[in-house]
């Protein structure tokens, strides 16, 4: 955490989406309940995505997906976590997936997954609640 205490969350959009009004929206309220929001913009790599948070030293990411890659994409983010030593980085989902995919990507250390609908309260909450101080 930085020293003023303000968590600091990265917002990004891994793989080929062409859409981020989902992503921008979730950045807003995350802005709206205190926090500091960096916005990596489309069409990220899980590399690209990795190396911004830990430059930006992070407390979280926030993953957005439409395109149906986040089986793949998602799990890989939080394997150069690992590899790169910063797995105390909270990395939270979100975007259209289907609930059969939803436990393996936990199991692969996403720590929620937020579909469309969710209030974005919820998803504010579960940060707040979940990062490591």
């Amino acid at each position: 955490m930085t020293q003023t205490n303000t968590i600091r969350v990265l917002v990004a959009k891994p793989g080929l989406d062409g859409h981020d009004r989902g992503a921008k929206v979730i950045a807003r309220a995350l802005r709206d309940a205190g926090m500091e929001v960096i916005y990596t913009g489309l069409r990220q790599t899980p590399e690209q995505i990795v190396e911004a948070a830990i430059q930006e030293d992070v407390d979280a990411i926030g993953l957005s997906i439409l395109s149906g890659a986040h089986n793949f994409l998602f799990p890989k983010v939080v394997e150069l976590l690992k590899k790169e030593g910063a797995d105390d980085i909270l990395v939270i989902g979100g975007g259209v997936i289907p609930d059969e995919d939803i436990p393996g990507l936990k199991e692969a250390g996403i720590a929620e997954i937020f579909t469309p609908g969710t209030p974005t309260s919820r998803i504010v909450e579960f940060i707040k609640e979940n990062v490591k101080h």
